[in-house]
């Protein structure tokens, strides 16, 4: 698909260019000469002077060390290695870790025990018990070292029901609070310790240059000064302070990542390849770990991206010489998620230059764990790799977990915290949240100071997102990808709507929820709550920021609320600035309110005032993300040479400043040159980015099911969506695997006791004869692993009574058995079967009653493509 980039018109009045936004961060001369974002030249050579000696708060310990000679010296090989392999809890059992003896293990978002997304506290608390009394049970292995368990808490304890979640780190990073932040982190580290869980892997400190990265909101800030210093604190507050209460009875040990760039990958391309110089490598995305280790962090993850071409799992310049040696960091470092696969030569079974790069734990989930390990200790035996980089990853490992006290602490289910599962979700713990969230809400428009509202109005409060925890939270919330939950997924949480509705209680007004913006009795203003779905790493990459692009189906509602005369206030929930100059255009007032987590109704502290009219919280949050001008202005960033954004870095109006971002003493508290400027008029240009293609491929499962496909597995009579990494029932399970990246690839299994199906459908129908039309082929990637033993039938099915189905199991059982093929089918096939392409309700539906297991990937529609499909019917 060819794309054609226009940059478009800016708003009809004229915009200075900003040298600084004095609200959230004083900039001077020396700021503005951040080294320039540029590939070197391919004869430039590196230059270890960048890179600082760090300060490191945590020094070692001659009985430290003493300790982990003594431990490491009757150590055997294998139990060396097995210190270095991390496996997930879907992967092992018990029994496996009193084998082998693991040094750790994680779960993976989305990961729980027994597979039960609902398990509670005494679950986590029981699995982390029997594995750490596995990992100390020398009868097998001969290995009493105890092992720990390391989690994704990135906006609290996210893989617990009942947690308290903060707001995602791009609201935080608007609320510029680092002691707010410092308490955020122990709070994280209290709910966590309650589960049993010994280290989480937080902060992230990317620094995000290209808003179209799909974890944007896991960054502060695209400057690295809010950056450098939340880490500092967010280390703080998990692991304590170095000369107070260092990973105590309340704290977990920390872990800054993704080490390095991964916020600076060209076009935003999750596990990308950053071509910043070296200078600026440090300069922007370095700052983190200048604040992070400083504070003492005992762990750094190593990044899936890559820095000039070369991955970073496999970069002995970074990991070694500049990160241990340069800057004199003596914990370990740890792959993420397979990355060690991705390295050139390396499959994620086996993998020798990651180790000798300077990676110290892998991180494999699957079944890879075990050849991994074999092939390691086979490895370290021919002398491919070093026995004496062995021995610094086993040293750097045992350090961290004598610091941490993990030989003298109790067991996970005897500890301080263990069990006190009043934390999960404390009071306490959801008031410093409404704190997070009512700081981190911005205010882009305010037009003749509609905000704050009063709560004797009546107020209509609509749109998807109004009352939808899920929505709200974000990815990594429950679920990896943050998808599959419902508001009862979140006990002792709220919606937006639960705090207006809490608002109006409190004076004379009424309220009136509606999905689609209907009402009983005209409302005084609509509270419209939308914007983006949730999504986590990879899926929520992006090729532009135009917000809805071809389906402006939230614009339309705010259209038509103010075509009644009602005024609309936007509530604008997102992961990152996006281009809504059409939305912006269609609001009265328009709330930047990012994924503020379980606390949704602090929202409403801001938005109304008291019963008796004074403003109740004022507006305090300031853009750390320059907010985009055009669809296609994906990289604006402060201290650009041409900076044009539609809002600068720092921007944020408040209850004493107008729209024109000029408080009543007429004083510019926004921007230079702002003064007489209607920032946000209603006529800015909405003119978006063109095709020069008419018709471009419809993707329906990349990494996974897009959006507005679901996924749904049919057993005989029983039927249920998929909201979980692996599901089953009845006759019919499904899971997630890697086939490239992490979890990009399902496996289902049918095992034929009785007629199943896995459906991928919509809740409404999608004319698709424009596919048709352009003789298009359906295309998906298959990996057979059992033969199908009946017939294979492939549907698109649509509403009414329409029926089409395509026998394929010839086609299946000419593959060959686990080599991944792309099938092809022409929709005209589908056509002639009886589907109706005017209303299709499932792209794809796969149904057998036999035995049958496959596993599938990057499934689209493609047009122009169905004389070349594996099965043509032109």
């Amino acid at each position: 698909m060819t794309i054609q980039t226009n940059f478009l018109k800016r708003f009809s009045t004229s915009l200075a260019v900003v040298a600084c936004a004095s609200t959230l961060i004083a900039c001077n001369s020396e700021q503005s000469k951040i080294a320039a974002e540029k590939a070197p030249s391919s004869k430039e050579q590196l230059n270890i002077t960048v890179w600082p000696v760090l300060d490191i708060a945590v020094k070692k310990d001659n009985k430290v060390e003493d300790k982990i000679v003594e431990i490491l010296s009757s150590m055997t090989l294998e139990q060396k290695v097995a210190q270095m392999i991390q496996p997930e809890i879907r992967d092992i059992s018990v029994e496996d870790m009193r084998k082998y003896g693991f040094g750790s293990y994680l779960n993976g978002g989305g990961a729980f025990p027994d597979n039960n997304k609902h398990a509670t506290p005494a679950d986590w608390i029981k699995l982390a018990e029997s594995m750490y009394q596995a990992s100390i049970d020398d009868s097998l292995d001969g290995s009493s070292i105890p092992t720990m368990w390391g989690t994704d808490a990135v906006h609290g304890h996210n893989n617990v029901i009942g947690a308290t979640l903060f707001p995602h780190n791009i609201g935080l990073g608007a609320a510029n609070n680092p002691d707010l932040i410092e308490e955020i982190a122990a709070i994280t580290a209290k709910e966590v310790m309650v589960t049993g869980i010994d280290w989480v892997f937080a902060p992230t400190v990317a620094v995000v240059r290209d808003d179209r990265w799909g974890r944007t909101y896991e960054g502060y800030s695209e400057d690295p000064e809010i950056v450098r210093d939340y880490s500092a604190s967010i280390v703080k507050g998990l692991q304590g302070s170095a000369d107070q209460d260092f990973l105590g009875d309340e704290r977990v040990i920390s872990t800054v990542k993704h080490f390095l760039g991964d916020g600076g990958t060209e076009s935003g391309d999750d596990q990308g390849n950053n071509i910043a110089t070296e200078q600026a490598l440090f300069d922007i995305h370095a700052q983190g770990y200048v604040g992070g280790l400083s504070a003492g962090s005992q762990s750094v993850m190593a990044s899936f991206n890559s820095w000039h071409g070369k991955k970073n799992h496999g970069n002995q310049y970074l990991l070694t010489e500049v990160l241990k040696d340069r800057m004199g960091f003596d914990g370990f470092v740890v792959g993420d998620w397979n990355g060690h696969g991705q390295i050139k030569g390396c499959t994620n079974e086996s993998c020798p230059q990651s180790i000798n790069a300077g990676l110290d734990i892998f991180m494999v989930p699957t079944n890879a764990w075990k050849p991994l390990y074999e092939n390691t200790i086979a490895q370290v035996k021919s002398g491919e790799i070093a026995q004496s980089r062995i021995d610094d990853a086993v040293s750097r490992i045992l350090r961290v977990k004598i610091r941490a006290g993990l030989f003298e602490k109790p067991s996970p289910a005897n500890r301080k915290l263990s069990g006190k599962t009043a934390l999960i979700g404390a009071q306490k713990h959801r008031e410093v949240a409404q704190q997070a969230v009512r700081e981190s809400l911005v205010l882009l428009k305010n037009n003749q100071s509609l905000l704050p509202l009063n709560p004797h109005q009546n107020i209509l409060v609509t749109g998807d997102g109004a009352d939808n925890i899920g929505k709200q939270s974000g990815g990594w919330t429950i679920t990896w990808q943050g998808t599959g939950n419902n508001n009862a997924d979140f006990p002792g949480g709220s919606s937006i709507y639960d705090g207006i509705k809490e608002k109006l209680a409190l004076g004379e007004g009424t309220i009136e929820l509606s999905s689609d913006g209907s009402f009983k009795e005209k409302p005084d203003v609509a509270i419209v709550v939308f914007g983006e779905e949730p999504y986590a790493e990879g899926n929520g990459d992006l090729d532009n920021l135009e917000y809805q692009r071809g389906n402006k189906q939230d614009l339309a509602l705010l259209k038509r609320l103010q075509a009644q005369g009602i005024k609309v206030v936007s509530v604008f929930i997102s992961g990152r600035p996006m281009w809504v100059n059409a939305e912006l255009n269609a609001s009265d007032a328009f709330v930047a309110a990012w994924l503020p987590g379980s606390e949704g109704k602090s929202v409403a502290d801001v938005l109304f005032t008291k019963a008796n009219g004074d403003i109740n919280h004022d507006f305090k949050g300031k853009l750390s993300f320059s907010w985009p001008a055009t669809a296609d202005q994906t990289t604006v960033n402060r201290f650009d040479e041409n900076y044009q954004p539609l809002l600068p870095y720092g921007f944020g109006l408040t209850y004493g400043v107008n729209n024109q971002g000029v408080n009543n003493q007429g004083v510019n508290n926004q921007r230079e040159n702002y003064q007489q400027e209607n920032i946000l008029s209603d006529n800015l240009n909405e003119t978006s980015v063109a095709f020069t293609e008419s018709l471009p491929e419809l993707k329906i499962f990349e990494l996974a099911v897009k959006k507005p496909w679901n996924v749904a597995l049919q057993s005989g009579e029983k039927s249920a969506t998929v909201t979980s990494n692996i599901q089953s029932l009845g006759a019919i399970s499904l899971r997630t695997l890697d086939k490239e990246v992490q979890e990009d690839a399902r496996t289902v299994s049918f095992n034929g006791n009785e007629s199943a199906s896995l459906r991928i459908f919509s809740s409404f129908p999608e004319d698709l004869r424009a596919y048709h039309e352009a003789k298009s082929a359906l295309t998906f990637d298959v990996r057979l692993e059992q033969a199908p033993t009946a017939a294979v039938k492939l549907s698109m099915n649509c509403s009414g009574d329409c029926q089409d189905s395509i026998d394929i199991a010839p086609l299946l059982k000419a593959t060959d058995l686990n080599e991944w093929q792309t099938i092809s089918i022409d929709l005209a096939c589908l056509k002639s079967s009886g589907a109706e392409f005017a209303q299709i309700m499932s792209p794809l539906t796969l149904s057998t009653k036999g035995t049958l297991t496959l596993s599938y990937s990057k499934i689209s529609i493609v047009p122009n493509s169905a004389e070349q499909a594996t099965m043509s019917c032109r």
